[in-house]
C-alpha cells in the first residue's frame, strides 16, 4: 500500500501555492506510506537554455566537497542544496554533465533532470521528508508526490518515488507488477538503462522508452494496458502537464477533484480536503483502463 498525489494548477496565479497545496496533499497520505517519500515540481522553464539536474548526495558526502568537485570540472553552473539534494542548473551540453556525474561522481545519484523538473525524494516519514526539503516554499506550474511502503524493493532513496528514466518524465505508483523482470530485460536490449530493481522504474522506462519513439503520452499509457501485468495506479508527469491511468481491474484506489482553478488527484479524498474550493469540485473516482490527462 502506498499513497500517490498530483495537482494541475489550471490557474497559473496560483503557482506560488504550488508546495503549500503539494504539501498538505503528502500528509494526508502519510500514513498510507511511512518508509519513505519523494515528489517531483514542475515549472515553467521550456524556453530558457538551461537544464536542471537534481542529484542526491550519498555516503555522507558534504555539499562543500561535492561543489569542489564539479565546480572545477564546469565552470559556468548554478547550485542550489537542498537537505542531502542539490539542485544543479547549467547550459552545459546535457550529455557532458549527465557523463560526468554517472561515471565520475560515485557518492552522487542522479535523481532527474530536464528543463522544467525538479525531485526529491528521501527515507523515513513522509512528514519528515517533506519537512527537510521544505516543499512548502515551491513554486511551480503542476507537481506530483509518493509516500512509500516497501514492496518489490530494499527502503532506500535509490528504491523511492518518483522515478525518472527520461527528459522531464516521472511517474509514481501504487501497487505491483508482476512481469517488471522480462519488461526490463527487453528494454535494456532497447537501450535503456536502470539504477534500481524496483518495478515501479521498470514502468517509468517503459513510458521513458515509447515516448522516445514519438508516441503520444496517452498511446503509450493505453499500450500499457497490454504490456504491463500487475495491479496498479500510475500518475506519470511530463513537462507539459500529468496523466493517471488504472489497471483494468482497478483494485488500487484513486480520486479526482477538478475545479476551474486545479486537478487534483489523490489515493483518497482526505489527502484534497484542505484544497481551496474543493467542496465545489467535480468529483469521481477514475474509470478502470482509461487514461486521464491534463496539459497539452
Amino acid at each position: 500500500m502506498c499513497g500517490i498525489v498530483g495537482i494541475y494548477l489550471k490557474n497559473k496565479k496560483l503557482s506560488k501555492d504550488l508546495g503549500k497545496y503539494l504539501t498538505g496533499m503528502m500528509e494526508g497520505m502519510a500514513t498510507r506510506g511511512p518508509d519513505s517519500a519523494g515528489f517531483a515540481i514542475y515549472s515553467d522553464n521550456k524556453k530558457s537554455k538551461e537544464f536542471k539536474y537534481s542529484v542526491c548526495l550519498l555516503n555522507n558526502l558534504s555539499f562543500s566537497a561535492f561543489k569542489k568537485i564539479i565546480t572545477k570540472k564546469f565552470k559556468k553552473l548554478k547550485l542550489k542544496q537542498h537537505s542531502d539534494h542539490v539542485i544543479i542548473t547549467s547550459e552545459e551540453d546535457p550529455k557532458k554533465l549527465l557523463s560526468f556525474i554517472s561515471l565520475e561522481l560515485k557518492d552522487v545519484s542522479l535523481v532527474g533532470y530536464g528543463k522544467s523538473i525538479e525531485i526529491f525524494k528521501q527515507v523515513g516519514n513522509p512528514k519528515e521528508v517533506i519537512k527537510n526539503f521544505e516543499l512548502d516554499k515551491f513554486s511551480g506550474t503542476h507537481a506530483i508526490g509518493h509516500t512509500r511502503m516497501a514492496t518489490e524493493s530494499a527502503i532506500t532513496t535509490n528504491g523511492s518515488h518518483p522515478y525518472s528514466t527520461g527528459q522531464d518524465e516521472c511517474l509514481v505508483h501504487n501497487g505491483s507488477l508482476s512481469n517488471h523482470n522480462n519488461l526490463r530485460r527487453n528494454l535494456i536490449k532497447q537501450g535503456q538503462t536502470f539504477d534500481s530493481q524496483n518495478d515501479t522504474e521498470v514502468a517509468a522506462g517503459y513510458i521513458s522508452n515509447s515516448l522516445s519513439k514519438k508516441i503520444s503520452l496517452k498511446e503509450t499509457l493505453v499500450n500499457g494496458l497490454k504490456d504491463l501485468d500487475g495491479f496498479y495506479t500510475f500518475i506519470t508527469g511530463t513537462k507539459e502537464g500529468f496523466a493517471i491511468v488504472r489497471d483494468e481491474i482497478a483494485c488500487k484506489p484513486a480520486v479526482i477533484a477538478e475545479t476551474k482553478d486545479y486537478v487534483a488527484i489523490a489515493s483518497e479524498f482526505q489527502a484534497m480536503a484542505h484544497l481551496p474550493g474543493v467542496n465545489n469540485a467535480k468529483i469521481f473516482e477514475p474509470e478502470p483502463g482509461v487514461v486521464y490527462s491534463w496539459g497539452k
